[in-house]
């Protein structure tokens, strides 16, 4: 029997086992592709992305930029894997959609304390465990969490199409990042006035795809499909995923009146995907309403948009911060992890599977669990989705969760660049004493 078991290979399952067995304990990694397939997977490796390929910004002065470098900080497997096979995204960490998750699947695979099955858990395996089955968790597993829980909560997540390159339009399109920023990474798509509002009628009045039982109200803000946004209001789009500010067109020299960006999707820039533009559009209308797109007529789709369900926990009445589930609710050493927790994005999914996995380690070998400092943005997350009052929403890392710094200095009043990379070298500085107090016990 293996001291930890960890449910669910995605990035949250792979950061768990990894986590685990580099503390020394053997691990047993199950995940259920290709045994059983899920909606939005395609291939049975490890940390596979259904959505975006993009982990958010690098930069430090964003709250997902010091994410990602206090994951550094702590070796993270994924961000390791993630710099390795990194493309060009601007000032984003974007990472090639095969060649990573392969490298995870290697990594994990080649690691002498990690155990790949294949199969479906139907039951919760005795011992320390870690669930990290994510947002299309079976229906299996789910009823036996429902025991738990008391119930179930859920949003309707998508995906944006991806466009092979060689049918773009290279006159219309254009190279560039918004305000010139990092290396020039996003493909543009310029729209005229009337171009833009043609686009907006057309999106707005586009037939979607059934989805059983669906609730409107059941979308992610932060993840709303393109025509959801359209149908808010007719300039929606262009002060959102359309807006034009800092991208030029060189053939004008002028600003357009709305941009469509394409961003690059794997490692050789043969494919990108639509920036923002996650549908539930049937695919024939994809097709229809997208080649409208100045730069798209002849597109040529590699993989349309989709839409799936994703469940996630009421974890604020369920998980302790060290991600064990509560003593009330049950005595088993049960740890849960990833988008399942209640938190949105790739990077925070990877975070918590890091919390779970070590904290599920420390109390194989007779330790207790630690709770990360809420000064830093993993500590102050993992507060957050366990001390919320009322109803949990999913969130993504942002600077409201650590503590906020002073708007001067020295009589000098600092710019919110400044603010945030102050808050980021407190977190930085509380992570590595808090590194070095962990590291002695």
């Amino acid at each position: 029997m293996p001291d930890i078991t960890v449910i669910g290979g995605g990035l949250a399952g792979s950061e768990a086992a990894w986590q685990a067995a580099e503390l020394g304990c053997s691990v047993e990694l199950w995940e259920m592709r290709p045994v059983k397939e899920t909606p939005a997977h395609r291939t049975e490796h490890f940390a596979e992305l259904v959505c975006s390929n993009s982990l958010g910004n690098n930069a430090l002065e964003t709250a997902s930029g010091l994410l990602k470098e206090e994951l550094r900080r702590l070796n993270s497997i994924i961000l390791r894997c993630a710099d390795e096979n990194s493309v060009p995204a601007g000032g984003a960490l974007g990472v090639a959609r095969e060649d990573f998750p392969r490298a995870v699947t290697e990594t994990i695979h080649e690691h002498p304390k990690i155990e790949v099955v294949r199969r479906e858990a139907t039951e919760l395996p005795d011992g320390p465990t870690v669930i990290a089955t994510g947002p299309l968790t079976s229906d299996a597993l789910v009823e036996k969490i429902e025991v738990l829980s008391g119930e179930t909560l859920y949003f309707y997540d998508a995906a944006s199409p991806i466009i092979h390159r060689d049918s773009l339009d290279e006159s219309v399109v254009y190279l560039a990042s918004r305000y010139g920023k990092g290396e020039a990474a996003y493909l543009n798509c310029p729209m005229t006035e009337e171009q833009y509002y043609t686009f907006v009628e057309d999106l707005s009045t586009a037939e979607l795809s059934p989805i059983k039982d669906f609730e409107e109200d059941m979308y992610f803000e932060g993840c709303l499909p393109v025509e959801t946004i359209a149908r808010r209001g007719r300039d929606t789009l262009r002060f959102g995923p359309m807006k034009p500010v800092g991208l030029p067109d060189p053939r004008t020299g002028g600003i357009p009146y709305a941009v469509v960006q394409l961003r690059q999707d794997d490692a050789e820039g043969r494919l990108f995907n639509i920036v923002g533009f996650q549908t539930r559009l049937k695919w024939g209308e994809q097709r229809r309403v997208f080649r409208t797109i100045p730069g798209l007529e002849g597109a040529d789709f590699a993989r349309m948009g989709v839409m799936h369900r994703n469940t996630y926990l009421p974890a604020n009445r369920m998980l302790e911060a060290t991600m064990r589930i509560r003593a009330d609710l049950s005595g088993a050493p049960l740890f849960f992890a990833g988008q399942l927790t209640g938190v949105e994005g790739y990077t925070e999914s990877t975070a918590m599977g890091h919390i779970a996995g070590t904290n599920a380690a420390r109390l194989a070998r007779g330790e207790e669990p630690i709770t990360m400092p809420t000064g830093t943005m993993m500590g102050a997350l993992a507060h957050y989705i366990t001390t919320k009052e009322g109803t949990l929403q999913p969130i993504n890392s942002n600077w409201g969760l650590v503590p906020a710094v002073p708007k001067k200095e020295n009589g000098k009043r600092l710019t919110k660049p400044e603010r945030r990379q102050r808050q980021a070298r407190l977190a930085l500085e509380e992570l590595e004493e808090f590194m070095g107090i962990g590291s002695a016990v």
